[in-house]
C-alpha cells in the first residue's frame, strides 16, 4: 500500500498507514479523514468477508479493483467528511477526551514469537485486515526448489519440529564480492538443525561443521528442466559439499544430516549473504558483545570490545569473521555466529520489532526476498502456520550446541574435524528422543517429583531382582544380550528374556507392583534409570508363574551395560551450549 498511490505525497512512509488495532491483535491501513481522496479505488470483497483495504499498490503501481467517484472536497455543499470507516465486530473509538478501555488481553501479535533467523517476520503482515493484495505481492518474492523425497513431508501440528537451516558462502548481490570463495557455486557453509520439541516447550539450534569430514549419500535431484538425476555421493569429504559441488541441492544437504544424525529435517530453508544484510538492517540492527577488540582483516570487521550495535555490511562482517576471534577456525566462527543469532531473536521478540508496522513490513519484504524454502513451505500460509508453531517457544528454552568434534586423526596438519564418537551419538539421540537439552522448569520440577518418590528407599539386593526383558524398539538380539549382562555381570539371576514387547518405545521403562519397589530401586540402580522410566502398576508373572518386574529396552537402549542415564536430558560432559535469552561475550 502506498500514500502516494492514493494522491497523499506528503512524505508519508507507506509502512507507517498500517496500525495495530488493540481488539483485535492485527495490523491496519488507517487514513486520516481530513485529507482529500480523489478517485480512491473501492474495497476489494472476497465472498467470506471484506477484504478491508482500499487497494494497493506494488511494485509502484497503484492496482485498483474497483473505482468510485471523487468525494467532494471537505466543506462542500450537502457533504461532510465521513469518519473512518470502522471494521465490523470492533469498538467504537471513544471520543475526544475520553480514554477508553484498555484492552483485556494482549494483542495477538505481540503471542508469536518471530525469531528464525528474522524468515517469519512477515507473518503479522500476513494476518492483516486489507493485505490480501500485499500477500500475493508477498508471495510473488518466495523461491522455492524442490525437496526430492528427502524431508518428511513438512512439519506437523502435533510432532516435534525439524527445519535445517542453511547459510551458502554464494557470492550473490551487490557488495558481496570480498566475501567467499572466489566463483563459490553456493556450498553449505554455515548449517543449523533446529529442533523444537514436540511439547513446543523447549528446542535445540544444533551448528553442523562445515569442515566436518564425513559421507554425502546419492542424491537424487531434480534438475531447472524438471528432469531427475542421481548425483552420485562421495566418502570421507567435507560437510560443506553437500550443497553445491556436481549440481547438489539442499536436499542432497538434508539426506546427508539424515546421514549424519538420524533425524530427517521437516524442512529447509536457504540464506545468501544479503540475508544477514537486509534482515539485519530491517529490525534496526543487534546488540552484541565483545569480549576483546576485533581487527580483521580478511572480513573486513572492526569493532572495540563490549557492547556493539550492528547492522548491515558490519553484521555480515560479523558472522563471517573468525581469525579474530578464539582459536581463529571455523568452530570459533560457529560461536560468534550462534552469538549473533540469539541477538537477533531478542530483537525480533521486543516489542519495538513486533508493534512496529514500518519494521514489520519491511521484514516481510527482506525474508521473502532472502530466502529460499523447499516446496513444502512455497506460500505465506504455509510459513504462517510454521511461524505460529515457533512462535509458542520461549526462548530461554532455546539452546545453541555444535556436532561433538575432535581433529581429524588422518592429518598432520590439523585443517579439518570428525564426529566425536564418545559424546556426538548421545546428543543426536537427545534430538531424536526429543529432549530438551534446557532445564525447562516444570519438566525439572516433575522429574524431581518422580526421581525421590521412586528412587529413594531401601533397595534390594542384586540376587532378589526378578525381571522379565522384552525388546521394545532396541536392536535384534538386545533382549538377550542385556539378560547375560544382568546374570554374569551384575548377579540378576532371577531375570528371564521374555521376547518382543506388544509395541516399541522411545524410552526404555522398568514396570512393577508396589510391593516390588525395592527391587525396581536396585535395578534402576544398575541401569542408571531416571525416576520418570520408572512405572509404577499391576503385578505380572514370569514363564515359572511367579511375580515379576518387566524391563523393557526402548529405542534409546545402547547395548547391553551402557547406562541410560542419556534420557535424563543431562547434557554430555564437555558439550558446548548456549542460551538465546543470554548475551555472551565474544572472545
Amino acid at each position: 500500500m502506498d500514500a502516494q498511490g492514493r494522491g497523499r505525497a506528503d512524505d508519508i512512509d507507506p509502512a507507517d498507514q498500517w496500525v495495530l488495532n488493540p481488539n483485535t491483535g492485527e495490523y491496519e491501513l488507517r487514513l486520516s479523514p481530513s485529507a482529500p481522496q480523489s478517485a480512491v479505488p473501492g474495497p476489494r470483497r472476497s465472498p467470506a468477508r471484506e477484504a478491508g483495504g482500499a487497494g494497493a499498490v506494488i511494485g509502484g503501481r497503484a492496482v485498483n479493483r474497483t473505482a468510485t467517484p471523487a468525494r467532494p472536497a471537505p466543506g462542500a455543499p450537502g457533504r461532510e467528511v465521513p469518519p473512518p470507516r470502522r471494521r465490523r465486530g470492533v469498538p467504537e473509538e471513544p471520543p475526544p477526551g475520553r480514554r477508553g478501555r484498555r484492552p483485556a488481553k494482549k494483542a495477538k501479535a505481540k503471542k508469536a514469537l518471530l525469531w528464525t533467523g528474522g524468515t517469519m517476520a512477515f507473518l503479522l503482515v500476513a494476518g492483516a485486515g486489507g493485505a490480501y493484495l500485499y500477500i500475493e505481492h508477498l508471495n510473488g518474492n518466495i523461491t522455492s526448489v524442490a525437496d526430492d523425497g528427502a524431508s518428511t513431508g513438512g512439519f506437523q501440528k502435533d510432532k516435534a519440529i525439524n527445519i535445517l537451516l542453511i547459510g551458502t558462502d554464494k557470492r550473490t548481490g551487490s557488495g558481496n564480492e570480498g566475501y567467499g570463495d572466489a566463483g563459490s557455486v553456493g556450498h553449505a557453509d554455515t548449517t543449523i538443525l533446529l529442533h523444537v520439541s514436540k511439547d513446543r516447550t523447549n528446542a535445540t539450534a544444533l551448528s553442523i561443521p562445515r569442515d566436518l569430514i564425513t559421507d554425502v549419500p546419492d542424491c537424487p535431484t531434480t534438475q531447472e528442466d524438471g528432469t531427475r538425476k542421481i548425483i552420485p555421493g562421495t566418502e570421507d569429504v567435507r560437510f560443506n559439499t553437500s550443497l553445491g559441488q556436481d549440481g547438489r541441492t539442499p536436499s542432497c544437504t538434508m539426506r546427508t544430516v539424515t546421514e549424519l544424525t538420524g533425524v530427517t529435517p521437516d524442512n529447509f530453508m536457504v540464506a545468501d549473504f544479503n540475508a544477514v544484510k537486509t534482515l539485519t538492517t530491517a529490525v534496526g540492527g543487534v546488540d552484541v558483545c565483545l569480549g576483546k577488540d576485533i581487527d580483521d582483516p580478511d572480513s573486513h570487521l572492526k569493532l572495540k570490545k563490549g557492547m556493539q550495535h550492528i547492522s548491515g555490511e558490519t553484521a555480515l562482517a560479523f558472522v563471517r569473521t573468525r581469525h579474530a576471534v578464539g582459536f581463529g577456525g571455523d568452530l570459533s566462527r560457529i560461536t560468534l555466529q550462534q552469538n549473533f543469532l540469539s541477538a537477533l531473536m531478542r530483537k525480533l521478540k521486543s516489542n519495538d520489532t513486533l508493534t512496529s508496522p514500518s519494521k514489520m513490513i519491511k521484514l516481510a519484504e527482506a525474508g521473502t526476498k532472502a530466502l529460499t524454502v523447499d516446496s513444502q513451505l512455497d506460500s505465506i500460509t504455509k510459513l504462517k502456520d510454521l511461524g505460529m508453531e515457533l512462535g509458542k517457544l520461549n526462548i530461554k528454552n532455546l539452546t545453541f550446541t555444535t556436532v561433538p568434534v575432535i581433529d581429524n586423526p588422518a592429518e598432520k596438519v590439523k585443517a579439518t574435524v570428525v564426529v566425536n564418537p564418545t559424546s556426538a551419538p548421545q546428543v543426536f539421540d537427545m534430538i531424536k528422543n526429543d529432549v530438551s537439552f534446557t532445564e525447562v522448569k516444570a519438566e525439572k520440577k516433575k522429574e524431581a517429583a518422580a526421581v525421590a518418590a521412586r528412587l529413594k528407599g531401601t533397595k534390594a539386593d542384586a540376587s532378589e531382582v526378578r525381571v522379565q526383558i522384552m525388546n521394545g524398539g532396541a536392536e535384534a538380539g538386545s533382549a538377550q544380550a542385556e539378560l547375560e549382562y544382568l546374570q554374569n555381570s551384575e548377579g540378576v539371576l532371577k531375570s528371564e528374556n521374555a521376547g518382543n514387547a506388544p509395541q516399541e518405545l522411545s524410552r526404555t521403562t522398568l514396570e512393577y507392583a508396589p510391593d516390588q519397589a525395592d527391587q525396581a530401586r536396585r535395578l534402576a540402580d544398575i541401569l542408571g534409570l531416571s525416576g520418570s522410566a520408572m512405572k509404577p502398576g499391576e503385578s505380572v508373572t514370569n514363564s515359572q508363574g511367579l511375580p515379576t518386574m518387566t524391563l523393557t529396552l526402548g529405542k534409546d537402549f545402547k547395548g547391553a551395560g551402557v547406562k541410560l542415564n542419556s534420557s535424563s536430558g543431562a547434557t554430555p560432559e564437555g558439550v558446548q551450549k548456549s542460551t538465546a535469552d543470554k548475551v555472551e561475550c565474544a572472545k
